[in-house]
């Protein structure tokens, strides 16, 4: 079978937001070609359980949760190529996407590639991902109900973590590398008066101690940049809230991008060329969860459908 390189529709990631994307655009017909990225599945792939996605009241693993949403899409049609796309050009139609050596020409665009978590860049911390450290609060503060955790950051990202951990954890340490928060007034405020978060100034995380087969995190070392001194601390989890970084390198100069780099989108899931659409975490910065990233897929979706119909006529 000879090799296709047009398609109706191609989407470019391939978690939450894209597989929905592929699988309603696969069920128009529209046979998408799903490109996989970097982190095939997405940032879910780096969770270990998932509790609030619905359907499944006693949870499920990331992975297997994203392995779902592929099957699903490939059942309706969808295609899927394992690879990262290196440069696209969206000046003139169909849009051009390399992969690689390979090109590929599209008459609409989804884009749904996320963002990335930015991490401290330990290698204790990537051991421990998923068993006691986190990015994410909102999905894995359940897990921690009367334990005491360190959250690493200083900006309105870690006071809301910090602030939200409380509802499980009897206790919060924030560690921030200044002496002085970078978060809004009203979120250190927040923070300041509540009776379960304490700070630790002027310093960094510079190891997570624990075993993932065997309990996950038991401590940090922190070091205080002023002094150089470094102490073990005893925690039962680390949450990292240092920010996200949008997947939008490629889309620089190619698209419209907030200050902070996200996707912007108006009328749904459109972006500043006709023809491009953006869903999920790319231009989600406030929610952040796999359901709402799944909701913004189907509307891109049906937004490239409607396009692609009213241009054939």
């Amino acid at each position: 079978m000879e090799k296709k390189s047009h398609y109706r529709v191609i989407i470019l990631g391939s978690g939450a937001a894209g597989f929905t994307a592929a699988i309603y655009a696969a069920r128009a017909n529209l046979e998408p070609l799903v490109i996989e990225g970097s982190q095939p599945g997405g940032q879910l792939t780096i969770t270990t359980d998932v509790e609030n996605y619905p359907g499944f009241p006693n949870g499920i693993m990331g992975p297997d949760l994203m392995e779902k949403f592929k099957e699903q899409a490939v059942r309706f049609g969808t295609e899927t190529l394992f690879g990262e796309v290196t440069s696209v050009d969206l000046k003139k139609r169909p849009f051009l996407v390399i992969v690689g050596k390979e090109s590929y020409t599209c008459d609409a665009l989804i884009i749904a590639t996320g963002a990335t978590a930015k991490l401290l860049g330990l290698e204790s911390e990537a051991k421990l991902m998923g068993h006691g450290v986190s990015a994410c609060a909102t999905c894995d503060g359940f897990f921690f109900k009367d334990k005491n955790l360190v959250v690493v950051g200083g900006g309105d990202t870690a006071m809301e973590e910090a602030t939200f951990l409380t509802k499980f954890a009897s206790d919060v340490s924030v560690v921030h590398r200044r002496d002085t928060l970078r978060a809004s007034k009203i979120m250190q405020d927040r923070a300041v008066k509540n009776p379960k978060i304490s700070f630790i100034w002027d310093s960094i995380v510079d190891k997570v101690y624990g075993d993932p087969k065997a309990g996950g995190v038991t401590g940090v070392r922190l070091k205080n940049l002023k002094t150089g001194e470094t102490q073990d601390f005893k925690t039962d989890g680390l949450f990292i809230a240092i920010g996200h970084e949008p997947n939008t390198k490629l889309f620089v100069g190619k698209l419209d991008l907030n200050p902070a780099g996200y996707i912007v989108t108006h009328d749904g899931t459109n972006t500043s060329v006709s023809g491009v659409f953006a869903c999920g975490d790319v231009q989600d910065h406030v929610y952040r969860q796999a359901v709402t990233a799944a909701g913004t897929g189907c509307m891109a979706a049906i937004d490239a459908e409607r396009f692609l119909e009213s241009r054939a006529h």
